[in-house]
């Protein structure tokens, strides 16, 4: 891990202080409201554009962590969500869906990178990844329109367009970018020059929309410090939950230690830039859904550096030795 991927937390943190200044000396709301869904939608292609479906096929290899991870992510996380939701925010609904938003929406991305740190299998975690892709976008507006309630208050249709824009636009730019490229140039030059580089360009795109979003609603976070303070304790539940039951389970399934890793990094890392993606466009007349989703990763990433050392696979080199 790089020292800007493992200072993700603090950039984040920096880019929305930065923005939330800017927004509240300077005139500038109206000019960043269009650059926050652009930003986001190029990012979000440039991290399918890394997306390897081959590795669909590892799931073989590992039916019980594959089908534990599918349940965690699908049933038992949505469950928690709406019931942090319910017993701890019901009185603000903006906060509920954007904590659902982000709780439902299981990471395709950092997760790589703490799976590796653990040393856990990065092959059945790889393979994770296209099918978490698939089945968040699917299941999400089963989510929202009936675990959000009254508090979701959208249409079908709105939220479906959203997905679509949001989700499957660029996954089909990044999947024809990865064909044409390998066809016309071969493998080796679109890893270097397409994949690579796709790579580099995600943590600036997402600090620019993080500045400006914040730029934008500036005067939204001022009114409403005090109720984003009122997130931090719904997903400190759930990053101590999420990994317990992961390890339980784990054991209960006799899991070797280096699937226990992988299902455990799975489970806990969410996919805040979807979610944020989504709130942006489904939700365009309630600003606080989306600055909310931006406290997730300030929590979530130092959480998911030191899950890495806890369940860290001792005695060998890389999860793959430790899967047998």
């Amino acid at each position: 891990m790089s020292l800007a991927e493992r200072l993700q937390s603090l950039f984040v943190a920096v880019a929305a202080l930065a923005g939330l200044g800017a927004g509240l000396a300077l005139p500038i709301g109206p000019a960043a409201e269009h650059v926050v869904l652009p930003a986001l939608l190029v990012m979000l292609t440039a991290v399918f554009v890394q997306m390897d479906a081959a590795h669909v096929g590892e799931v073989r290899r590992a039916r019980t962590v594959v089908l534990a991870g599918l349940v965690l992510n699908f049933v038992f996380t949505p469950a928690l969500a709406w019931a942090l939701g319910a017993g701890l925010l019901g009185g603000e609904p903006d906060l509920r869906i954007g904590l659902l938003l982000l709780l439902v929406t299981p990471c395709t991305d950092w997760y790589l990178v703490f799976t590796a740190m653990a040393r856990g299998h990065t092959g059945i975690a790889a393979a994770l990844l296209p099918v978490n892709l698939v089945l968040q976008l699917l299941l999400l507006p089963v989510y929202v329109l009936l675990l959000g309630g009254e508090a979701a208050m959208v249409d079908a249709g709105t939220l479906a367009e959203s997905v679509l824009l949001v989700l499957v636009v660029p996954l089909a730019l990044a999947l024809l970018l990865r064909w044409a490229s390998a066809r016309s140039k071969g493998e080796a030059w679109r890893e270097r020059y397409v994949v690579v580089p796709a790579g580099n360009v995600v943590l600036p795109l997402l600090y620019a929309a993080v500045f400006a979003m914040f730029a934008w609603q500036a005067r939204t976070v001022l009114e409403h410090a005090a109720d984003l303070l009122a997130l931090l304790l719904p997903l400190g539940v759930f990053f101590v939950v999420l990994p317990l039951v992961s390890v339980g389970l784990s054991r209960l399934l006799r899991l070797p230690a280096a699937q226990k890793v992988t299902l455990t990094m799975t489970a806990t890392a969410r996919n805040s830039p979807i979610a944020l993606a989504i709130a942006v466009a489904a939700f365009p007349d309630r600003p606080l859904i989306a600055v909310a989703l931006v406290v997730g990763p300030l929590l979530e990433l130092p959480v998911l550096a030191l899950l890495a050392q806890l369940v860290r696979v001792r005695g060998s080199r890389t999860g793959e030795t430790a899967q047998h």
